[in-house]
């Protein structure tokens, strides 16, 4: 059982070897990609071009190796201009339904702290095709309602797409070219940059008449199919017009439903219509638009406005009509009071002029009308009581009363009374109180309010008393001085430029720093008097606690070292009179005051014994509160860095279990006291039950050194947790865990995606689909032991190709596995191969392996014609240090045969199934006939002439292939 096993596992012997490493492994990195690619090409060695389609599904993997582990980050740069989107510290970067503004450089950055980030980076292309737009234009000085004979009409044709797009024209059936009909040209402009095709018909003739067809096509890159644009050219064809059946202006009465009719007046095709509103605004939301109609219910205010209707047939330019939306209302009543205009007083005096100012906003504005009353009765124009109106189309209505040689009769109410002509809004009303006590504002802080101190978070008001009747409103805003230049103003606490205020305070709440300095409050020149406004400044002081540095570390010390802790103070308000303590826990350790000329207070440690461990704390205070620094010193170890680019780390130990080399190496190990131990705990993935061990560790880990550890008895294909914990005499340190993951088979390598470019040397490896027929027919293999997309890869032998050509795949880097009985682990590489021709050169397959020098090892070759037919071969090898697999096709002496493979893998373990090179190779067609008619072969009478014609349907007559049919049956007839 697994419980028994592990605690064979516990009891049994290890040791733990150690190398020296030097500081570490730099980090290495490459983007790997998956998902639904085009292409993928290579650019440089550093960067890639990966093509995908919009709305498919980018993913790209960022594998690293390094040790520590690195970080991993993805950024973005679109172009020559630096747009970084939020970075993403993940190893797959995916984005489905991909649209063509997310195309760019996507960069992978890894870093650890050692040397320089390594960087690598792929550029994503998105291809896309639009549909395309057909537009008809006559020559410029030609534009008539019609199309008339004589007359050069341009067709052009529009698709937006990526790669550019290639046109063609057809009129009818007939395929239209440069040169092919001498009433017709086909150009490109050079300003659209391959975006637009314009097929001129000059002189128009009756011929032209005729329905045209553009076809827009990216050649089926991606699989995007070709798109199409129809139009149909008669005499009959003309731009398109449009009339409004509806008055302009428009003017309503909010909460009414408005209804904006536009209609086609000309054009053929007969033209679309929508309606816009100017500079992108949006229709009113409740607005319902069906054909040339739009309806808004119960219209507002803010819906008035310019309104377009445009129609469009892709004839000429559209045609656009445009209307106004006015609705009636009035807003925005103000007033003032102007003393004598003609002497310099702010007082109102009998026996001089006063005048009385009302202002109204309205729409329309010129159905504004106003009325005065004095003390409830209407008020006319006389010598001694002027009324005036300003011209509502150069400045808001506005009303003026001129009181001439103030009497005290001339006392009372007198009301503004605004309106609009045609009804359907409520008047507006103003009253102004003219009498003894009306008097100029006046303007104060309260005593002790001009310089107010608050600390951060508080609530505080700014109070400006004003006095007058009438009282008026009171602007505040800010001013910010910059040294003795000019004030500057700055914005309000709201990020308002200026806040109204009706009883002269201003509230701020939750005030911080930022809001500190001058504020100022002023009368407004409405709803009072219109005099030179009275002002008053406020200085708003915000206190807030000493801001320091370190807010938290934490220190790892040895006991009888000595170390310092120091904090340091930023800035503060007030910065003077600060104070520091030093605690270790709650006992105070010692306290003291900030000198002018010191920023940071320190605390010294000459030798750490075990009270010593714990929490410092540094306290700086000011009068608003204390700002505190704080230090967690312990003993306890880093935590251990896994190394995870260990060659070999895996192993098979015995057919049902295998075994794991666990490296790591010790963050800081020299921080804190020696480490003796570690805790190894290992529990299977899915279980709860930890297994614990210890590790002991003899003499002092050094910083870099790499640590192996031999984990044995692993169930396969099970996968496990493993926790390290480094001992010392203060404890536990800090913990690390990994996921130890069994991989009995190795991937394969070669996924023959006909939109995926392989690396290839000399010449290009071609991709070839089995479901289409070709016409290398002494050449292609007719049938395939094909992967799941139904591809294989073949290499071309036509010209310009010359004998000897070769070309190279390459397999992935792959980490030879070490094994506990042997150095030489045992692998199975295994392909299928087709060669057929007379002129077919070799194929040879090659073990190449990474020590201190690369080298290759020919390992299987076979060359000349095959037959028409697949079949499979099977290497072995024992790699001993990290190792590719490279294929290699060779060319004949002349273009008649074609070398295909196909379903290449590596497993590990020895191959199941004899080579096809012993003489007991067997063709992979007759092994499936000879499986699937056993049961006919049993039931046949055995006689030598019967099985003669089955091995003759099967077409083998070779005295091998006898003898291998005879092993398969266990047939004694064949011997």
């Amino acid at each position: 059982s697994w419980l028994v096993q592990q605690h064979i596992w516990l009891l049994q012997c290890h040791h733990v070897d150690r190398v020296i490493m030097t500081g570490g492994a730099p980090p290495t990195v490459r983007i790997v990609h998956s998902g639904q690619a085009c292409n993928v090409e290579e650019e440089r060695y550093s960067e890639r071009v990966y093509t995908i389609k919009e709305g498919e599904t980018l993913e790209l993997q960022c594998l690293v190796t390094g040790h520590p582990r690195p970080q991993i980050r993805w950024t973005k740069t679109a172009g020559g201009a630096s747009d970084r989107e939020s970075s993403l510290h993940n190893e797959t970067l995916r984005i489905q339904n991909i649209n063509r503004h997310q195309g760019g450089r996507y960069y992978c950055k890894a870093e650890n702290g050692l040397g320089s980030p390594a960087i690598r980076s792929i550029r994503v292309d998105v291809y896309y095709l639009d549909d395309p737009v057909i537009t008809i234009h006559q020559s410029v000085g030609e534009a008539k309602e019609q199309f008339y004979f004589e007359r050069t009409v341009f067709l052009r044709c529009v698709a937006n797409s990526n790669p550019p797009v290639h046109y063609t024209w057809r009129r009818g059936r007939e395929v239209l070219s440069q040169g092919s009909d001498s009433g017709v040209e086909i150009y490109e402009p050079f300003f659209t940059q391959g975006e637009t095709k314009i097929l001129k018909l000059k002189n128009l003739r009756p011929q032209d008449y005729a329905d045209y067809t553009c076809f827009s096509s990216v050649r089926n890159v991606c699989g995007i199919e070709d798109k199409s644009a129809h139009f149909t050219l008669s005499n009959r064809t003309a731009p398109p017009s449009v009339k409004l059946l509806l008055d302009d202006p428009l003017v309503v009465n909010a909460g009414e439903t408005i209804t904006l009719v536009c209609v086609a007046s000309g054009g053929d095709p007969h033209p679309s219509l929508k309606w816009m509103r100017p500079d992108g605004q949006q229709l009113p939301r409740r607005s319902v638009v069906k054909g040339g109609t739009l309806t808004v219910p119960a219209v507002a205010i803010d819906d008035g406005g310019v309104y377009s209707c445009v129609g469009s047939n892709n004839v000429g330019n559209p045609a656009k009509k445009t209307t106004t939306i006015l609705v009636r209302g009035l807003r925005k009543g103000r007033f003032w009071i102007t003393p004598d205009p003609y002497h310099n007083d702010d007082n109102i005096q009998i026996g001089r002029e006063v005048k009385i100012s009302c202002q109204v906003e309205a729409t329309p504005p010129e159905e504004l009308q106003f009325s005065w009353l004095k003390n409830g009765r209407p008020l006319r124009s006389s010598e001694r009581m002027v009324i005036t109106h300003t011209d509502t189309d150069v400045s808001p209505g506005t009303t003026n009363l001129d009181i001439i040689d103030l009497k005290f009769t001339d006392f009372g109410t007198y009301t503004c009374v605004a309106s609009l002509r045609n009804g359907g809004t409520p008047e507006i009303s103003i009253d102004v109180n003219i009498s003894s006590t009306t008097v100029p504002p006046e303007l104060t802080v309260p005593r002790g309010r001009s310089h107010l101190i608050a600390q951060e978070g508080d609530t505080v008001d700014l109070q400006c008393l004003v006095s007058g009747k009438p009282k008026p409103i009171i602007l505040w805003s800010r001013v910010e001085e910059s040294g003795v230049a000019a004030a500057a103003t700055a914005l309000m606490p709201d990020g308002s430029v200026q806040t109204e205020s009706y009883d002269g305070i201003l509230r701020i709440s939750n005030v911080t720093r930022e809001m500190s300095g001058t504020y100022r409050c002023q009368t407004s020149q409405y709803n009072g008097f219109n005099v030179k406004p009275r002002e008053a400044l406020i200085q708003l002081v915000v206190q807030f606690p000493p801001a320091v540095e370190p807010e938290h570390t934490e220190i790892r010390q040895a006991l009888g070292r000595a170390f310092s802790l120091t904090c340091r103070l930023l800035r503060a308000h007030p910065a003077r009179l600060l104070r520091y303590e030093w605690k270790l826990g709650t006992r105070l350790l010692t306290v003291g005051q900030f000198s002018d000329q010191r920023d940071d207070t320190n605390y010294h440690v000459r030798a750490l014994n075990r009270e010593g461990y714990g929490e410092y704390t540094c306290d700086i205070t000011n009068e608003a509160g204390a700002g505190r620094c704080t230090f967690l010193v312990t003993g306890k170890a880093n935590p251990p860095e896994f190394y995870y680019d260990t060659y070999s780390a895996l192993w098979q130990s015995r057919p049902r279990v295998y075994g794991f080399k666990l490296q790591w190496t010790q963050m800081e190990p020299n921080a804190v006291d020696r480490i003796l131990a570690y805790r190894l705990g290992i529990r299977q993935m899915g279980q709860s039950r930890w297994w614990e061990q210890e590790i002991p560790m003899e003499g002092t880990i050094q910083k870099g050194e790499l640590l192996t550890y031999n984990l044995t008895e692993l169930i396969k294909p099970e996968s496990y947790l493993v926790r390290l914990t480094p001992i010392t005499r203060y404890g536990e340190g800090d913990s690390t865990e990994r996921i130890i993951t069994y991989s009995g088979r190795l991937p394969r390598f070669l996924s023959f995606n006909p939109r995926t470019r392989t690396q290839t040397h000399t010449h290009t490896h071609t991709h070839r689909n089995t479901n289409t027929r070709t016409l290398y027919l002494t050449s292609d293999p007719d049938s395939c032991f094909c992967d799941l997309s139904g591809f294989y890869m073949y290499i071309e032998t036509s010209r310009p190709r010359l004998e000897d050509d070769t070309a190279r795949l390459l397999s992935p880097t792959f980490n030879s596995k070490s094994s506990s009985v042997s150095n030489n682990p045992t692998y199975c590489f295994a392909f299928y191969y087709h060669m057929y021709g007379k002129h077919i050169g070799a194929l040879n397959v090659f073990l190449r392996q990474k020590g201190q020098a690369v080298t290759d090892t020919l390992v299987w070759s076979l060359t000349g014609n095959q037959g028409d037919r697949w079949r499979q071969a099977k290497v072995k090898i024992h790699p001993t240090t990290a190792f590719q697999m490279v294929i290699e096709g060779v060319r004949g002496s002349g273009i008649e045969g074609d070398i295909a493979i196909d379903d290449v893998a590596i497993e590990e373990g020895e191959c199941k199934d004899p080579p096809p090179n012993s003489e007991y190779a067997l063709d992979a067609k007759l092994l499936w006939l000879l499986q699937t008619h056993t049961q006919f072969l049993s039931e046949t009478s055995r006689t030598c002439f019967e099985y003669f014609l089955f091995l003759s349907s099967v077409n083998m007559k070779d005295a091998q292939s006898l003898r291998t049919i005879a092993s398969f049956l266990n047939l004694s007839l064949f011997h």
